[in-house]
């Protein structure tokens, strides 16, 4: 007699999973304390850790090419409880957009970490994945060391970037037309940082068709932009992530904030806006 797959297998195996239209996230500090009742490696002591001065070792190297990226893939154990994927503050399917990689499926792994995270690519390259997932693989201990995750995530959504392939909105909605009232309504984001850019794609994504994200200064992206340096985040990385949602009809209005030509929380609800999200950062509420 031979064996049949269970009639649910294809759902398991899903290369293509559907666009997330929330965030589940979780503080980073939170997922060190809980992976610290299952993590099968010792925790790091920076006892006697090198003082950065001078010191650029721990700059990512570029990109993975496509065969780099392959072989990484392949090392992959697929854990069936997934160290590296508890580890994740994002809770990204890093086992699905692995496989995918490895399938040369690149278009389906950029869809899987964009999908839970708008910001893939920049976390891609900036996120601490030596105490995140990479500190949870399990490969961490072997002679090639753990897989290279974020790496990885970079090379995906580096090459699904020059596809050129625009964000669409979720066609099992209904016409906009069709849609109820509330989701009309004027919503307000101040600042057009990380937060907000999260934020004003999970609302796009749901059907809200009139967001207005304003950012204060000459430029978009907030601390991503002005805090990180251009070798180790690309202002070109930030203006992709920007365009997907944009992509969903989000407005972008430069040069006006809480506080500039007489911008307030009153004058927003006095234009007829029925939703603010602040997404203003900890230097501008320090002050600075």
């Amino acid at each position: 007699m031979l064996s049949k797959d269970l009639p649910d297998i294809e759902s398991i195996l899903s290369l293509n999973p559907r666009v997330q239209t929330h965030a589940a996230i979780h503080s980073t500090g939170a997922k060190k304390t809980e992976r610290k009742h299952w993590k099968r490696n010792p925790e790091k002591s920076c006892d006697s850790c090198v003082k950065l001065e001078n010191n650029f070792d721990d700059i990512k190297h570029t990109t993975l090419s496509e065969r780099g990226a392959l072989r990484e893939a392949f090392r992959c154990l697929k854990c069936a409880d997934a160290p590296c994927q508890k580890s994740c503050p994002t809770n990204l399917e890093i086992k699905s957009f692995i496989t995918s990689i490895s399938n040369k499926n690149y278009y389906g792994a950029a869809k899987a970490i964009l999908s839970d995270n708008p910001l893939g690519l920049t976390c891609g390259m900036v996120c601490p994945t030596s105490e995140l997932c990479v500190g949870g693989c399990n490969l961490f201990a072997s002679e090639e060391g753990p897989i290279n995750i974020g790496g990885l995530q970079q090379f995906a959504v580096e090459v699904f970037s020059k596809m050129g392939i625009p964000q669409v909105r979720n066609p099992d909605l209904p016409p906009p037309d069709d849609m109820p009232e509330s989701f009309h309504a004027k919503i307000a984001l101040i600042g057009c940082g990380p937060a907000s850019i999260s934020c004003a794609s999970y609302l796009a994504r749901l059907g809200y068709d009139n967001i207005t994200v304003f950012e204060k200064q000459k430029y978009i992206g907030g601390l991503s932009t002005a805090e990180i340096p251009q070798f180790r985040l690309p202002y070109e990385v930030v203006q992709f992530e920007i365009e997907l949602m944009k992509d969903l009809g989000v407005k972008v209005v430069l040069e006006k904030g809480l506080g500039m030509n007489g911008m307030s929380l009153t004058s927003l609800k006095d234009e007829g806006f029925q939703a603010v999200f602040i997404g203003i950062a900890l230097g501008h509420l320090t002050g600075q």
